[in-house]
């Protein structure tokens, strides 16, 4: 199921499902030329995701043999299906930060994640559920894929169309967004979502990923936009307005985290997160998904980072877990 967004260059939206997830789905933007066209992010490396995206292709009649690709950042739902869709030839543009990191998500960085959220207080049976239910995990490309590195202010042409890719680290580190300049149109990826706010976690190799991201975010303010195109669901909100929302959802996280921290003198990350308030489906944090758990404990981490390097809190490791207290 496809739909078209734009004239001139001719934008078409692929509605890519992402079951169970809620994400709810992955919009991959084609660019269609008469000599070239570009596919952005892909889905899931899962049948569904595949089914969809193919398809899609099909009825906009896309000769892959001309067809380029740019992925927005290393998460599983926008790098699944490279391997799958695309050529060993095929040009593919992507950050080499995030590069890699899908290197490390193909080799150990699981054990690596699974031992660091044990030592901050993530119980290990739950996280034993993960191995198979984590999507960032199982739904990975199944190789390792080539790539054309961009970095940022990186341009390259789609037919007479100019674009311009955009280092946006904080979502992922080397998470990038892609803008047509003449056209001011920005495919903004998970940097800037409408009816959710996307994840920030703690990243290995990354001091601050919060504070990357919230940088990132008044980046964007220097780019004269008309049309935002985001990775996930819709966009019926003015950008600019919507960069302040969530720079302003950060300092109150900030906050909320700090006075946890405060009056619970000693507690460790996950139980730090199951005092926050979160959009749960299920009320209670003993009883949420642990899925969602693990989301909602990187995110919370990233807080307790940033919170960290600004002086305003320290750790100590005790009996092998870390507890936070107010300085």
């Amino acid at each position: 199921m496809y739909k078209k967004i734009y004239d001139n260059p001719d934008i078409y939206s692929i509605y890519i499902p992402l079951p169970n997830n809620p994400l709810k789905n992955l919009n991959c933007y084609v660019i269609k030329t008469k000599d070239k066209n570009l596919i952005i992010d892909t889905g899931f490396n899962s049948p569904v995701c595949y089914e969809a995206l193919m398809s899609g292709l099909k009825e906009l009649d896309i000769d892959i043999n001309k067809t380029e690709m740019f992925l927005t950042h290393m998460h599983s739902d926008h790098t699944g299906l490279v391997s799958s869709v695309m050529r060993e030839d095929s040009v593919i543009y992507m950050s080499e930060v995030d590069y890699e990191y899908v290197k490390l998500m193909l080799n150990n960085y699981w054990v690596k994640n699974e031992e660091d959220y044990v030592k901050e207080g993530f119980p290990k049976d739950e996280l034993a559920t993960l191995w198979t239910s984590n999507p960032a995990k199982i739904y990975n490309p199944d190789k390792l894929f080539n790539i054309t590195a961009v970095s940022d202010n990186s341009k390259f042409n789609i037919g007479n169309y100019e674009f311009t890719c955009i280092s946006t680290p904080g979502h992922t580190p080397g998470h990038m967004c892609l803008y047509l300049k003449k056209e001011k149109i920005l495919f903004s990826g998970d940097h800037i979502l409408f009816d959710i706010s996307p994840n920030i976690t703690r990243w290995p190799m990354v001091e601050n990923s919060l504070k990357d991201y919230i940088d990132s975010l008044q980046k964007i303010k220097g780019y004269e936009v008309k049309l935002t195109l985001p990775a996930h669901r819709n966009n019926d909100m003015d950008l600019y307005h919507r960069v302040d929302e969530l720079i302003h959802h950060h300092e109150l996280r900030l906050e909320e985290v700090f006075e946890i921290v405060t009056a619970n003198s000693g507690l460790n990350a996950y139980d730090i997160a199951g005092k926050m308030k979160w959009s749960l489906k299920n009320k209670i944090w003993r009883e949420a998904p642990s899925q969602q758990k693990w989301f909602a404990v990187g995110e919370t981490l990233a807080h307790l980072d940033y919170l960290e390097i600004d002086n305003k809190i320290y750790k100590e490791l005790i009996d092998d877990i870390y507890v936070y207290y107010v300085k």
